[in-house]
């Protein structure tokens, strides 16, 4: 940063002043944000005041009746701006109420909720594999402008010039994620050049879907500053190159109890496998070129279940 932009973007705030980033889900599943001037402090994040956009320009309202209404929901430390200031999760509503379309959140908390009082606990752990894409040459860090790196096999959890890139973004996404008071666990380098994961949890209830999408709106702003794109579509690099997915850890309280394996997982994994297609058309797309039963995946046709598999 220019060393006068640096100095205008550390003055101190006046009178109480602090700002909060407002963050949403637009309507192709991508992040979207801006920032506003608060003086009231709030204990809980649902005590944020509500605000609006124009959702004719996110694809989440026509433009004759554009008005979307955010709904705070978590609310996280901001490691751009620092203290005092705050970065605000939120999920998208009609003025009326009436979540949008898009607002898968709402539903998935009702689910959360009701799994809350029946004492199940649910606890995620969220492993978010994504390419780092190097915005000059639109290929993944790494690559070189013609031809292919060499072939994978030392970049797993590698270390050097010739194996790792992007390692800075990395490691200030970590720290960035710690600050903001996400429960990220654990950061390594994937299969591919270029290829990165982070993990988030254990989380309990809604903390992993709201934590996740947090920590991918850290990464994405910091790979901004880098010149990096972060993909994470299912198979950015076509051949023999690993794609990416976000692997779901899952368990409820009575799972994780003695005994749980047998009277609990294996049952819910036969449920899961009854529902198996459905939950694939749900999953986004793309998924059909990752999960092939290659590059350390099962195919998409096939439901599996099994202990270290």
């Amino acid at each position: 940063m220019d060393a006068e932009l640096r100095r205008l973007s550390e003055l101190p705030m006046p009178g109480g002043a602090y700002i909060a980033e407002y963050v949403w889900i637009d309507g192709a599943g991508k992040l979207r944000a801006k920032a506003r001037t608060l003086y009231k402090k709030f204990e809980v994040a649902t005590d944020f005041p509500h605000w609006n956009y124009d959702g004719s320009s996110t694809g989440q309202a026509p433009g004759e009746d554009s008005e979307v209404i955010l709904y705070p929901h978590a609310v996280y430390a901001d490691p751009f701006r620092g203290s005092p200031n705050v970065i605000v999760m939120c999920d998208q509503n009609t003025p009326q109420g009436t979540p949008l379309p898009s607002n898968s959140r709402h539903d998935c908390a009702k689910v959360i909720e009701k799994s809350m009082e029946m004492g199940l606990e649910p606890w995620f752990g969220i492993e978010q594999e994504y390419f780092l894409v190097d915005r000059k040459t639109g290929k993944p860090a790494g690559f070189p402008m013609h031809g292919n790196p060499d072939p994978q096999g030392p970049y797993y959890c590698g270390i050097g010039a010739n194996h790792l890139f992007g390692r800075d973004v990395v490691d200030a996404h970590y720290r960035a994620c710690l600050y903001a008071g996400i429960k990220i666990s654990g950061i390594n380098a994937e299969v591919a050049p270029g290829q990165w994961e982070f993990q988030v949890g254990p989380a309990i209830g809604m903390e992993g879907g709201d934590q996740v999408w947090m920590a991918r709106f850290l990464l994405e702003r910091i790979a901004e500053m880098s010149g990096y794109i972060v993909n994470y579509d299912p198979k950015p690099v076509k051949g023999d190159w690993n794609g990416s997915g976000a692997h779901t850890n899952f368990s409820t309280k009575p799972m994780r109890e003695e005994g749980g394996f047998e009277s609990h997982i294996i049952p819910a994994l036969e449920r899961l496998g009854k529902k198996h297609f459905e939950h694939i058309k749900a999953y986004g797309t793309g998924n059909e070129e990752r999960l092939t039963g290659k590059h350390e995946t099962a195919s998409m046709d096939v439901f599996k279940w099994g202990t270290a598999d």
